[in-house]
């Protein structure tokens, strides 16, 4: 029985390493260049994953379902790791421009691809509408703190600049967008003509190899610096943040596929937004890069043995 509910966790994130992987090999043999990495990674943000969220929302009958208490938890346990982060964690990072880098890397993570292609592998595209709800409210919440922690930790912070940063990383996220309209129509009944669901389908096939393969291109080894935020920041964000709120996702009763997605987000690495965000904040974007690359490689290792203990214990 251990060995199948192993084999079960390795088969999820498996393949997602593998791509990774292959990303980081073709970016070395020269058949990803970072321009195709970067060109690659924005279409992925702006065309193909709000492609795949939307049409598989709008089929979907939110009259009778929605996550209620999933998204609830979810955002309740964002606000409280934030807060504790910045009450405990930061004021013992001595360099004031790593203390939003590290709150940052260690609450945010990246939901859309990475989070949302573990949900795909552990449970199949049944699971989109639920993860995808979570993702509406859970990466809008990620905006408003990101902006808040980097606008707090800067020498010079203006409530003008703070404003506008969250305002435009809600109302311009394509994400957000995409989930807006695919709830939207699918709530109001007004059928989408099938070409566009069949176009959107074809955008939506792309979404994770491209993601993954552009993903695994931008991981920089050379990243890597020594440093104790960069340590904390990979403790917290890998291991001790997915086990303390998927513990307190088992004490309300979460359980079965609400229960995973909930540990497969919270155990996602940190957002790769995080790197330009802390740059146009003047923050330390070097330590956010090397939270990203270093969550990367290593969420694979912790969501194995997440899911393996979950599995072990029949949670999900």
């Amino acid at each position: 029985m251990m060995l199948a509910d192993l084999s079960f966790a390795i088969h999820i994130t498996a393949p997602i390493f593998c791509i990774l992987g292959l990303g980081i090999f073709f970016k070395r043999r020269g058949l990803i260049t970072d321009d195709f990495a970067r060109i690659g990674s924005e279409l992925v943000f702006k065309v193909t994953l709000p492609c795949l969220l939307f049409v598989k929302l709008v089929v979907t009958d939110f009259r009778h379902f929605l996550p209620t208490q999933l998204v609830f938890y979810a955002v309740v346990s964002t606000l409280a790791v934030y807060f504790l982060l910045e009450r405990f964690a930061s004021p013992r990072i001595a360099d004031h421009r790593d203390r939003g880098v590290f709150v940052q890397g260690v609450f945010r993570g990246n939901l859309g691809i990475i989070g949302l292609a573990y949900c795909l592998s552990a449970f199949g595209e049944q699971v989109v509408p639920i993860a995808s709800i979570y993702l509406a409210f859970v990466t809008t919440l990620y905006n408003v703190l990101a902006v808040i922690t980097l606008t707090r930790h800067q020498e010079q912070s203006t409530n003008g600049k703070r404003t506008q940063f969250i305002i435009n990383g809600i109302v311009k996220n394509p994400l957000i967008l995409a989930i807006a309209a695919g709830v939207g129509l699918s709530l109001s009944g007004i059928a989408v003509p099938r070409i566009i669901l069949n176009t959107g389908s074809y955008f939506a096939q792309m979404t994770l190899p491209l993601a993954l393969l552009c993903a695994g291109a931008s991981i920089r080894l050379r990243e890597f610096q020594t440093s104790p935020p960069l340590y904390w920041a990979m403790a917290c964000k890998l291991f001790l943040v997915p086990l303390l709120v998927t513990a307190g996702g088992v004490a309300i009763g979460l359980r079965g596929e609400s229960l995973g997605v909930l540990f497969l987000m919270f155990s996602a690495p940190a957002a790769a937004v995080s790197y330009p965000m802390a740059q146009a904040f003047g923050a330390n974007h070097h330590l956010a890069a090397a939270i990203i690359a270093a969550t990367s490689l290593g969420s694979i290792v912790s969501s194995t043995l997440g899911i393996f203990l979950l599995r072990v214990f029949s949670l999900i």
